[in-house]
């Protein structure tokens, strides 16, 4: 068991991408469980610890039994990893605190060794807690594709399971089914939802000779598909399959305890080593080693984290670890996915034109009427909108046709109405010209009744009412903001001149995120990433920390190294700050101790340092520096 709050957080689902349809187990072997026996024994250590403090079943006068049995009970996980750290080599926080732990029972402070192990170990043990199931949900990709799949041939349709389809299959595809294969529409119009494989905010409509994905869904009529790419040679087979290699690829960041603790490791033998070659006195010897037992890192950072964690979770940001914590501290770039994570994901009506002779209320009642009976994307938007203006709608047309790529043709009574695009009117005679182009970035809906133009629709996504405080916030950090996002360029530079973001790239599948957060890496920056569906898996687990919003899909979140509970965009900004601070707290706190051992080794050259004052520096500078990271506790509690 590795004592440290920055422990990594590993374990995936094996997948194997040749044919993600099919079940794999996840390999659950390396999940981190909180064992009872872990809360025996820090239920022991405290207990323990208060008996050594008030002397109780203490037989002999100088040592203390049930201290000695206690550490050693307590601290069997800390010697473990000393002794590993011995074999390989190593100066870890395990053999800083075990020379401190020992140190410290040669001079009979025995609830000193105590505190320390208790501080450990429940760092640890809630660090278990934090870090969750596991990556089981990446097991649950599979469920965006069917096992069965029905094809036609000769005529004749049957059913087949999906692992037997082949390229150039004719594949039919159901309405509110999932699609198995990618390949192009031969017959049939509907629109699918891909967000799943594009991150578009809208279902886009397919007609003949339209690309479907393996992985979206059919929202609505009939499609026969020809199969182009079957398995791991579709984009959602690559999804998958650069999941498990981003999982594989991805080097832990080394643990910032670890690391700081070994160099006082090293600084406190040099320092025992110098002082006995100048003093030749053994006591004063062991009390530089008792002194500079580093133990103001070794128990001050998990603290520092422990305390960080929860504050941040008090905050609404869930930290799957101290070692993404100290991620998250050092970052340069962030990097924002657009739709689900920068906007809400549901189109709203923007803007109404009325032409002249009619009124924004007319349009969107007449719009109502036509899209009283459509199955298109904006027709909730639209209804919503005129829901606003006339209450409860209940007029419907008496005829109802739907054109695909064109819009609706309808009447009531002896009216044509025609809700749809400006060249639906203008095969029907009826100029729109006279209506000003909406902005590029919002979808426009023209309307027209018994031959007049009334006006148009402009619709769009909304953004999160945070996304640009966010955005400013986060440049005031100091960090470059980049907005990647599978939308068209027009939607995509709108949002993010509207943002103030630094740079701006679209049209992107999921491994072109992957491939933009690995160019990034390689030139040495350390890149956030926020997403919230499928198709930013990749990109999450591939850069320095991925940040998942708390809406997304179950993949999204289980394969972050933060989640957004409640979706709030400055939260993350928050969380960047709490990192921050977290890691200032801990970088005083090895610097103290640099002081604090520098202290030491002048008091032991003059003589001064016996291990009664070192016990007693040792104990002092430890609590000043867990006073200092337990800074953040409080604040945990008052927002609470």
């Amino acid at each position: 068991m590795k004592v440290s709050m920055s422990q990594s957080f590993k374990g995936t689902a094996e997948i194997t991408p040749s044919h993600p349809d099919k079940g794999h187990t996840p390999d659950s072997g390396h999940e981190h469980r909180f064992e009872w026996i872990e809360l025996i024994r820090i239920a022991f250590v405290g207990l323990s610890a208060l008996a050594v403090w008030f002397r109780a079943w203490e037989q002999y006068p100088n040592v203390s039994v049930v201290g000695i049995v206690a550490t050693l009970i307590g601290g069997y996980p800390i010697f473990k990893e000393a002794i590993e750290s011995l074999r390989e080599r190593t100066m870890t926080m395990e053999l800083s605190m075990t020379i401190a732990l020992v140190g410290a029972m040669a001079i009979g402070e025995f609830v000193t060794t105590l505190v320390i192990v208790f501080f450990v170990l429940i760092a640890e043990n809630l660090e278990h807690l934090t870090v969750g199931r596991g990556r089981r949900a990446i097991q649950q990709l599979l469920a965006f594709l069917p096992e069965k799949a029905l094809i036609t041939k000769g005529g004749i349709t049957e059913e087949v399971a999906a692992t037997t389809l082949k390229i150039g299959d004719t594949i039919v595809i159901k309405p509110g089914s999932y699609i198995p294969v990618d390949g192009l529409v031969l017959n049939g119009n509907s629109f699918v939802n891909q967000s799943t494989i594009t991150g578009e905010s809208l279902p886009v409509e397919k007609i003949s000779g339209s690309r479907v994905f393996a992985g979206t869904m059919n929202a609505s009529g009939a499609l026969e598909v020809k199969a182009t790419s079957i398995g791991a040679d579709t984009a959602f087979g690559k999804i998958i399959e650069t999941v498990e290699r981003a999982e594989k690829l991805k080097a832990p960041i080394q643990k910032t305890a670890d690391r700081l603790a070994g160099y006082l490791v090293y600084f406190a033998l040099i320092s025992a080593a110098i002082t006995f070659l100048v003093t030749h006195d053994l006591r004063s010897t062991i009390s530089v080693v008792i002194v500079m037992g580093a133990c103001g890192v070794a128990a001050g950072t998990p603290l520092a984290i422990l305390g960080a964690i929860g504050l941040a979770a008090r905050n609404g940001a869930i930290v799957k670890g101290g070692i993404h914590l100290e991620a998250l501290s050092v970052i340069d770039t962030v990097v924002l996915d657009k739709t689900g994570t920068l906007t809400l994901g549901n189109p709203e009506v923007q803007n109404v034109v009325a032409s002249e002779g009619s009124s924004a209320e007319e349009v969107l009642r007449t719009a109502a009427i036509a899209e009283h009976f459509s199955e298109h994307p904006l027709a909730k938007a639209i209804l919503k909108k005129a829901g606003e203006f006339a209450g409860s709608l209940s007029t419907k047309p008496d005829h109802f046709e739907y054109l695909p790529g064109k819009g609706i043709v309808c009447r009531q009574g002896v009216e044509e109405i025609l809700v749809g695009s400006r060249a639906l009117l203008t095969e029907r005679s009826i100029s729109s010209r006279s209506l000003l182009k909406g902005p590029e970035h919002h979808s426009e809906v023209v309307v027209s009744r018994a031959g007049k133009l009334l006006g148009a629709i402009y619709a769009a996504d909304v953004l999160r009412p945070e996304a640009q405080t966010a955005v400013t916030n986060l440049k005031e950090l100091g960090l470059r903001v980049v907005l990647l996002t599978g939308d068209n360029q027009a939607i995509a530079r709108a949002v993010g001149k509207q943002l103030g973001v630094d740079e701006v790239d679209f049209e992107l599948l999921p491994e072109e995120k992957l491939e933009w957060i690995k160019k990034e890496l390689s030139k040495g920056r350390k890149v956030a990433m926020l997403g919230d569906g499928v198709n930013d898996t990749p990109a999450l687990m591939q850069a320095t920390v991925g940040i998942a919003m708390g809406s997304g899909t179950d993949v999204a979140r289980e394969s972050s190294d933060i989640v957004l509970l409640g979706n709030d965009l400055l939260k993350f900004v928050e969380t960047i700050r709490i990192a921050k601070r977290c890691r200032s707290i801990i970088l005083f706190n090895f610097f103290g101790t640099l002081a604090v051992d520098g202290l030491g080794v002048g008091l032991a050259a003059f003589g001064f340092l016996n291990p009664i004052v070192a016990a007693l520096i040792h104990v002092s500078s430890e609590l000043l520096f867990i006073l200092n990271s337990a800074r953040l506790l409080p604040a945990v509690s008052k927002s609470g």
